[in-house]
C-alpha cells in the first residue's frame, strides 16, 4: 500500500533586492558572502534567509516542522527549478538567479519550472497533498501547479489578505506551538480578500 505524503513548495525569495546587492556585492567579507564564493558554497536555504528574512524563515520553518520526509520541501527558483533547501549555491549561480525574471513569459524560468513540477507529478504517489506555501494571487506558480496537481494543490487560506511579513510570522507561530495551519484546494479557491486582523504581538516569535 502506497503512504500518504504532503508535500511543501516554498516560494522564492527575491535575488534583485537590496540585500541581494550586499550579499553579492564584491566587498563583502560576513559570513555567508564568504561562504558563497567558497568552493561548496552555502545552502539554498540560508541564502533565502538571508535575502528574504522573516518571510521565508517562516516557510522553511514550518515545512520542516510538518514536512514527514527529508525529500517532502522543495524551493521554487527562478532559472533552477524545484530544488531542495539544503541544495549548495555558489554566488555565480545566484547572479545567474537574478538575471532571470519570475514570470511565466520567461522561458528560463518557466521550463526548468515546468519540467521539475511534471517530475514530481510522476513520482508521487496518487494521493500525495501539495501544499504551496506563497502567493496564489498571481500565475507565477499557480497555473503550473494546478495543471499538474489539479485539487490536489492546496494552500493555506490564512494567507489570503496578509503581507509577506505577516504570513512568516503566522508561519513561524505555527511551527514553535506544534499546530498545522488549515488547508483548501487551490482550484476555485478566492485569491484576494480582505486583510485579516494583525498577530496578537504577546504570541511574537523571538529572533
Amino acid at each position: 500500500m502506497i503512504a500518504r505524503r504532503r508535500v511543501f513548495l516554498l516560494s522564492p525569495a527575491s535575488t534583485t533586492g537590496k540585500r541581494a546587492h550586499i550579499l553579492l556585492r564584491e566587498e563583502a567579507r560576513f559570513p555567508l558572502a564568504q561562504r558563497l564564493r567558497a568552493r561548496d558554497g552555502a545552502p539554498l536555504s540560508d541564502v533565502f534567509v538571508f535575502l528574504s528574512g522573516l518571510y521565508f524563515r517562516g516557510k522553511l520553518a514550518y515545512a520542516r516542522r510538518f514536512g514527514v520526509e527529508a525529500e517532502s520541501i522543495y524551493v521554487i527558483t527562478a532559472g533552477g527549478g524545484l530544488v531542495g533547501p539544503e541544495t549548495r549555491v555558489r554566488r555565480a549561480e545566484l547572479e545567474r538567479h537574478a538575471r532571470v525574471p519570475i514570470s511565466m513569459k520567461e522561458p528560463a524560468y518557466r521550463e526548468p519550472f515546468a519540467r521539475d513540477v511534471r517530475r514530481l507529478a510522476r513520482v508521487l504517489p496518487p494521493d500525495a497533498e501539495i501544499v504551496l506555501l506563497g502567493s496564489i494571487a498571481t500565475d507565477k506558480y499557480v497555473g503550473t501547479l494546478l495543471e499538474a496537481f489539479g485539487a490536489r494543490l492546496l494552500f493555506p487560506p490564512d494567507f489570503v489578505g496578509r503581507g509577506d511579513m505577516s504570513r512568516g510570522g503566522l508561519l513561524l507561530r505555527a511551527a514553535r506551538d506544534g499546530v498545522e495551519l488549515r488547508y483548501a484546494p487551490v482550484a476555485g479557491a478566492v485569491r484576494h480578500g480582505p486583510r485579516p486582523p494583525k498577530l496578537d504581538p504577546r504570541t511574537r516569535v523571538r529572533e
